[in-house]
């Protein structure tokens, strides 16, 4: 089974419920899609910013994965979201997660959360802290 089919059948179940999509993956750089639906949105009609750090979370723990040996695992450390710009329903937004650091004990991803057309929304900072 391809790597993306692995990950994708592997899903957890709060970010399948978001729609997420692999599109990418290889150890230094991880991508996904979503949709914002309806009930993923705010009360301003754009997407929630805890649907946003869901997304981002998903890819930085599942990049470290990618990169620990099969015998580790690992949670969320800490997290920094800064929320750019409004995603409203409909919008398919791209989420990209790529290494600022892989030690042995933490890994820090970033992750960028832009529009199909390239405007940014989030941009995500996660340390992972290797069990």
């Amino acid at each position: 089974m391809p790597l993306l089919d692995a990950l994708q059948s592997r899903l957890p179940e709060y970010p399948r419920a978001l729609g997420m999509e692999y599109t990418e993956v290889s150890t230094d750089r991880l991508v996904a899609e979503i949709t914002v639906r309806e009930d993923m949105a705010n009360g301003n009609g754009t997407i929630h910013g805890g649907a946003l750090m869901t997304f981002a979370d998903t890819l930085g723990a599942v990049a470290t994965i990618l990169n620990i040996p099969r015998d580790k695992s690992t949670t969320t450390l800490e997290s920094k979201t800064n929320f750019i710009g409004p995603a409203p329903v409909g919008t398919r937004l791209i989420g990209e997660a790529t290494p600022l650091h892989r030690g042995r004990r933490t890994q820090i991803w970033e992750t960028k959360i832009t529009t199909a057309e390239g405007k940014l929304v989030a941009k995500v900072t996660q340390t992972q802290l290797v069990l």
